[in-house]
């Protein structure tokens, strides 16, 4: 199979099981005209998101790694009216992009952006006191994977869920004499995985628009 192909099933899926979609049309659009690199979830894996977050019954959710904020409303549209999302961005001109996109949607006051290197700002949300979260949905820079699910960890509680996207890097996730930051870092989340005891976890395979890649869901099956 081809990228081609991968590309028009895609389509196929989105046309029968995603009605048009003006708010989430717009948050690209003004995305891709701030000139942000074009890497956010798939509007299928986006729905995805969306319904783990429902399944889940979340009320709180945080996500690494804003962007322009398209998996933020995603996440945004399963929550109950009380609910809280905690986005983390470390680019300051994204963060911007992200939070008007998010006003538009109407998610001002639901959705909270921080801005900052995400490895402190999390160390922040635990000095507040702002655990546990119901979903935790990681997909910033990948050499950090372990360290972002470490803390996604000590941020849940017994039945959180853990997703982890980008995971097996066109299949470079077995290589590991590739020297590739992003591969390293995801190697090492699995290897850790394999012996972490508080978690139940599996990852898939994908292909489609964006190509040969997978994420990662694990369930916290212990207190922590």
């Amino acid at each position: 199979m081809s990228q081609d192909q991968w590309s028009a099933v895609d389509r196929y899926l989105i046309d029968h099981l995603l009605p048009p979609d003006p708010v989430l049309d717009t948050t690209l659009q003004a995305s891709e005209a701030a000139g942000l690199p074009t890497i956010n979830v798939a509007p299928n894996q986006g729905k995805m998101l969306h319904l783990l977050a429902r399944i889940a019954g979340a009320r709180r959710i945080l996500e690494v790694g804003t962007l322009g904020g398209y998996s933020t409303t995603w996440l945004a549209r399963a929550l109950p009216d009380d609910g809280r999302l905690i986005t983390l961005e470390a680019d300051p001109d994204h963060a911007a992009v992200a939070t008007d996109n998010l006003a538009r949607a109407g998610f001002a006051d639901l959705v909270e952006v921080r801005v900052g290197q995400a490895l402190d700002t999390l160390a922040q949300l635990e000095a507040e006191g702002a655990a546990p979260f119901d979903l935790v949905f990681i997909d910033a820079d990948k050499p950090n994977n372990l360290q972002y699910f470490s803390w996604a960890l000590r941020l849940s509680r017994r039945g959180s869920v853990i997703i982890v996207d980008n995971v097996v890097r066109r299949g470079g996730v077995i290589d590991a004499t590739t020297g590739d930051p992003a591969v390293d870092g995801t190697r090492r989340l699995f290897e850790h995985l394999s012996t972490e005891p508080r978690v139940s976890a599996t990852a898939v395979q994908t292909v489609g628009g964006k190509g040969h890649d997978g994420f990662l869901l694990a369930l916290v099956t212990a207190d922590v």
